[in-house]
């Protein structure tokens, strides 16, 4: 299952809790769970609307008043609990976030840090009880909103300190941000840890069938123009129907730029980089810019993991000050590499399989350019015979 965070107004534990539970997870099932783990608290939830808008506001009320928690005290905690094993990775993560974070601010070392607020049992249950939320609901893929961010100055143990507070940044370190209207505190450090170990990919809602949505209400008045409330968007990633088992789906990035400035030798070179870095495919397109000036349109297609490598050599050697790029989904052929015999000797090939099961040979550049350059032939003779040897089906039908 795929989960979208909508954080139009930041993020606290609590909010993030009570909207899973909206999503559908039973609060009895949170306290059965978490009472072997945890003493001392009660979980409850109300209705509430924010703008006219249904929510669930979630309580975890304390019996248990220790606030005071050292670091190794909860991952002992933690390491020692009957939980699932990706729930206790993510427990232990989200409060090793928390952790660094407290160390470097007030220069300790990580197993000497002391929590305060966040020691305390409601983040805890917080922490532990999302990540059992997200086990219940099978989610697997997190895609979120840039993190917002609220302003002025709060209290706490430390006195009065700026929002977003010292802890909440460091967690946030190397995350996707922006700023808000909101005239407080809107991201915890708690949320922000929680968003930290689930590294999402930021952006826009990614391609999926809507299954449920739910909302979870803070509980301030955050001086802001959209409601105090975090939306949770559940669903089935979106598949791309196939008319045969031959056609395949993958998903790939696109990139593109356009310059207007460089040479064709500049150009040919930058392509032999793309290609030689892990690109599927590069492509020039003849394209006018702004003031009917001439340009050339670079196309890449890569898989998302040499995406980052791809844009930054695209903006370190081209005169390009900007990349565009896009997650795409494509439908391929089934493909795979095959050596043939043929009367110029055995080349390397690829078997193209058609939507009705029909193969057909399409041989490699590299072998053609090879046998032409050293027989002394027109490459195109040699791509042709090959093509045909290795095709005879099509030869006797008279398919072009």
């Amino acid at each position: 299952m795929i989960l979208y965070l909508d954080m139009m107004a930041g993020i606290a534990g609590d909010m993030f809790l009570g909207a899973l539970v909206d999503l559908g997870v039973p609060v009895e099932w949170l306290k059965g769970k978490l009472s072997p783990v945890l003493d001392g608290f009660d979980l409850r939830t109300e209705i509430v609307f924010r703008h006219h808008l249904r929510a669930v506001n979630l309580y975890v009320d304390v019996t248990d008043h220790v606030t005071h928690r050292h670091y190794t005290h909860i991952r002992q905690m933690i390491e020692s609990a009957d939980l699932p094993d990706q729930v206790r990775a993510n427990a232990l993560t989200a409060f090793k976030h928390i952790a660094q974070a407290e160390a470097h601010i007030h220069g300790k070392d990580i197993e000497t840090v002391h929590f305060h607020e966040i020691g305390g049992i409601d983040s805890l249950v917080d922490i532990i009880g999302s990540f059992l939320a997200l086990d219940y609901l099978g989610v697997d893929q997190v895609a979120a909103t840039p993190v917002p961010l609220g302003s002025g100055t709060i209290k706490c143990a430390h006195g009065t300190i700026p929002v977003p507070v010292p802890a909440t940044v460091a967690i946030l370190k190397g995350l996707e941000v922006r700023g808000s209207d909101a005239k407080t505190e809107i991201v915890t450090p708690t949320g922000a840890a929680i968003v930290a170990t689930l590294a999402p990919q930021f952006g826009g809602m990614p391609d999926m069938q809507i299954e449920k949505v739910g909302y979870g209400a803070g509980k301030r008045d955050i001086g802001a123009s959209v409601p105090n409330l975090l939306r949770l968007v559940l669903g089935t990633p979106s598949v791309v129907k196939n008319s045969a088992d031959n056609i395949l789906s993958d998903q790939v990035h696109v990139l593109y730029t356009n310059v207007d400035d460089m040479s064709p030798e500049s150009l040919g070179f930058v392509m032999d980089r793309l290609m030689d870095k892990g690109a599927l495919d590069v492509s020039f397109t003849p394209a006018f810019m702004k003031k009917n000036r001439p340009a050339t349109r670079i196309e890449v297609i890569c898989r998302p993991a040499q995406l980052q490598v791809l844009a930054d050599l695209l903006l370190s050697e081209t005169t390009t000050i900007g990349v565009r790029y896009h997650l795409c989904d494509r439908m391929i052929l089934k493909r795979e590499s095959v050596e043939v015999e043929t009367s110029l000797g055995r080349v390397s090939a690829k078997k193209i399989t058609s939507p009705n099961g029909r193969a057909r040979i399409m041989p490699e550049y590299d072998e053609c350019k090879r046998i032409a350059l050293d027989r002394n032939l027109p490459f195109y003779q040699v791509y042709e015979q090959i093509l045909a040897e290795s095709n005879p089906l099509d030869r006797q039908t008279g398919r072009s």
